[in-house]
């Protein structure tokens, strides 16, 4: 693998990311033995190991952590002064690699869309995963999250409707069951729990004229996808805390019945969010006019 410095970086951000020499390689566009003999030869000159190897599992070492870490922001900014130069035509074009989660990936994908319509030239590469990351270590141009989650170091651009969680269940569910009153009644109901990316289960949480709770609620499904929490209690297997942007066409349909409003309030939008810098590529920068356009 004959590469310049900035490529044997690229290399070794991208094993970081994947955590594997084949996927990394894959991403690249090289063979898996190029690329280990060419993070091998950078090894060999910096006179340390950047990575720890065994037949099963690729990760780094603390000296390899610390590199990426220093190197990860200096890298990020080549590529923007690189982008920049050649983004002075009039239709942005190249690559876009934004990291969200599938829930606000839903809500953004008609912004999405019409990007693509606009900027044919601009390819959209959109990651989803539960976990909250550094994007700039990870090598991505923006995120999506909410407003709170968003690092105080970002610029965020907020779009889209203010965000609340429901609890709802059918209409067969409740003629059987009371309607709770209070968020503690959650305990003598069947619920449908949720697990977090981390794997905790999560506490439905509630907020009125100050006070906050948070419920373990009982229940004999755990599920860690919103579509399936969806059908589970479409099919009745009980009480579940969801997105109001989910369900809402639900609700107003009366497909679901919505309780405990007054302990749900909106807690904020999501956001685009990126490093904060005096110039952006003009594909970004298109996308955070169109965010702002909606």
């Amino acid at each position: 693998m004959q590469t310049s410095g900035l490529q044997e970086l690229e290399a070794v951000l991208a094993v970081a990311r994947h955590r594997s020499f084949r996927a990394a390689a894959v991403e690249l566009g090289v063979s898996t033995s190029a690329l280990s003999h060419g993070i091998a030869a950078l090894e060999g000159r910096i006179g340390v190991r950047l990575f720890n190897r065994t037949t099963r599992s690729v990760a780094l070492s603390e000296a390899g952590a610390q590199f990426v870490d220093n190197v990860a922001p200096a890298l990020a900014s080549i590529r923007d002064a690189l982008t920049q130069a050649g983004s002075y035509g009039e239709t942005p074009r190249g690559t876009l690699r934004i990291n969200t989660s599938v829930g606000a990936a839903r809500q953004a994908m008609p912004i999405f869309l019409e990007y693509a319509r606009r900027y044919p030239e601009m390819h959209l590469d959109i990651v989803t995963e539960g976990r909250l990351i550094d994007i700039v270590v990870a090598g991505f141009d923006a995120g999506i999250r909410l407003l709170e989650a968003v690092p105080q170091d970002m610029v965020a651009i907020p779009f889209g409707p203010q965000q609340r969680m429901v609890v709802v269940g059918t209409p067969e569910y409740f003629e059987n069951h009371p309607v709770p009153r209070s968020p503690m009644d959650l305990l003598h109901h069947r619920c449908i729990r949720a697990r977090m990316a981390s794997g905790v289960i999560y506490r439905w949480e509630f907020t009125k004229h100050g006070e906050s709770l948070e419920v373990d609620v009982p229940g004999t499904i755990t599920l860690d996808d919103t579509t399936l929490m969806i059908a589970a209690v479409h099919e009745g297997s009980g009480l579940s805390y969801l997105s109001e942007w989910n369900v809402q066409e639900d609700i107003a349909a009366g497909r679901l019945v919505h309780v405990l409003e007054d302990w749900t309030p909106s807690f904020g939008r999501l956001c685009l969010y990126y490093p904060s810098r005096r110039n952006i590529p003009a594909g970004l920068r298109a996308l955070v006019d169109l965010m702002r356009e909606s």
